[in-house]
């Protein structure tokens, strides 16, 4: 740490404005770029003789501007204009494609070009795919859509962004890993956001990585207040955010029909027009708080037989005439087609409440004559086949998706149950409405 941030890290919060107001121009972009004097603990290399430092950690932590400067502390030692002794000759960037390499790790608010003095910035050569410092040293950009592109040329040092999104991660690596034979200590940083996948796992129980974990929310000082409370009310306690905000690497549950990629992969920001929409029910046979659930999944199919989950407007612990209120309230909203009911518990007393409160709404019974995972596996096969489609995240329903094995211990997945009764009713096709509705 320089002089200038070593005083400014001891004063206290009285004093540093005046100290501050005396320091020169020069010594405040000195301190501005000193990036051991701002970074948190765990954006700092770690001690010892590893060879990958892998970085996991939630959207938003600050893992591109942890990876932008440690290459730059890399290239730059004491002095960004001489190239120090040891430095790397050849430097290896790889992301998923050339865009989030070019966007991200080179020209990004955290990236490479940004987090170095103005006058000591790497020239982006875009057509070479490289960037060259002041001191000489080059870093060549690579997209692991191409994985070839890593066979043959050495590098000293790599930088690895969004490993797990990456096209062909194992190829990609492979190739990497055999070309890092420059000076005496290669090294890799990888900065992710984690998913499940067969190598991320694999690094994290190599004994050369050492693994920082961290989350969103450690990093909460520097991003936007309604980026915090947006995330943390969406998402927080779910899965995904577990994941995504958390910077956890979960396992599918073993026996579940879904799993998280045939999960993510069906999200969508908006539906297509639709030609038939059902509300489907699942209700619970008593009310109050330790009832169950009632289900109310909005569900559409597109005019390319395609299905879109619309909304989830399950609820606990209301009466009967409560829930068919919420029920017929979505039905309006989405100017649904038909309303399905399970009436196994219910019977005539469901269609009978509904006539009491919208006697001219469409109306179907259905009975389940199988167990619930039998009914559910034919609209599990349509998910992985790419043909249902969440409209936004739905985090309760999701979750439930994820866990479901058909063991006792997990409760009723009344969520799941009427998304079943709503993909199943469009799948048959009677009845179709040929109007087409663009929501």
């Amino acid at each position: 740490m320089s002089s200038i941030a070593e005083n400014v890290a001891r004063l206290d919060g009285g004093a540093l404005p005046e100290l501050l107001s005396e320091l020169s121009d020069e010594d405040c972009e000195a301190l501005l770029y000193d990036w051991e004097f701002w970074a948190r603990e765990k954006q700092k290399p770690p001690p010892g003789d590893w060879f990958c430092w892998l970085v996991t950690a939630g959207r938003g932590f600050g893992k591109t501007r942890l990876g932008a400067e440690w290459v730059r502390a890399s290239v730059e030692g004491a002095s960004p204009l001489v190239a120090p002794a040891g430095a790397p000759e050849r430097i290896a960037l790889v992301s998923q494609t050339i865009a989030d390499g070019r966007d991200v790790m080179v020209e990004g608010e955290s990236g490479l070009q940004l987090v170095s003095r103005p006058d000591h910035r790497p020239k982006f050569e875009i057509s070479r795919r490289r960037m060259v410092w002041p001191n000489g040293i080059v870093a060549h950009l690579y997209s692991s859509e191409e994985p070839d592109q890593l066979r043959g040329p050495q590098h000293a040092i790599a930088w690895c962004d969004e490993l797990a999104k990456w096209g062909a991660p194992e190829a990609s690596w492979s190739n990497l890993l055999l070309g890092l034979r420059l000076g005496s200590r290669p090294r890799v940083v990888v900065t992710t956001t984690p998913r499940p996948i067969a190598l991320l796992k694999a690094l994290v129980s190599d004994p050369t990585t050492v693994v920082t974990a961290g989350s969103t929310f450690e990093n909460a000082a520097h991003l936007p207040p309604t980026f915090v409370d947006q995330v943390s009310r969406l998402y927080g306690g779910t899965r995904l955010g577990r994941q995504e905000l958390d910077g956890l690497i979960l396992e599918d549950v073993p026996g579940a029909l879904w799993t998280d990629e045939m999960i993510d992969t069906a999200r969508v920001g908006k539906a297509p027009p639709l030609r038939r929409v059902i509300v489907a029910i699942d209700p619970p046979v008593s009310h109050g708080e330790a009832a169950n659930l009632c289900g109310i999944i909005v569900a559409g199919v597109a005019l390319d037989d395609h299905f879109y989950v619309l909304a989830d407007r399950s609820c606990q612990g209301l009466r009967p005439h409560q829930w068919m209120h919420r029920a017929l309230a979505a039905y309006q909203e989405f100017e649904a087609d038909r309303l399905v009911a399970e009436v196994n518990q219910g019977g005539d007393l469901i269609e009978a409440l509904l006539r009491q409160e919208a006697p001219d709404v469409a109306y179907r019974a259905v009975r389940a004559s199988r167990g619930k995972i039998t009914r559910a596996e034919p609209v599990a096969a349509l998910y992985e086949r790419g043909f249902v489609h969440h409209v936004g995240c739905f985090k309760a329903l999701e979750d439930q998706l994820r866990s479901y094995t058909g063991d006792a211990a997990d409760g009723s997945p009344d969520r799941l149950d009427a998304l079943v009764w709503a993909i199943s009713d469009l799948a048959r096709g009677q009845d179709r409405n040929p109007r087409v509705r663009a929501l």
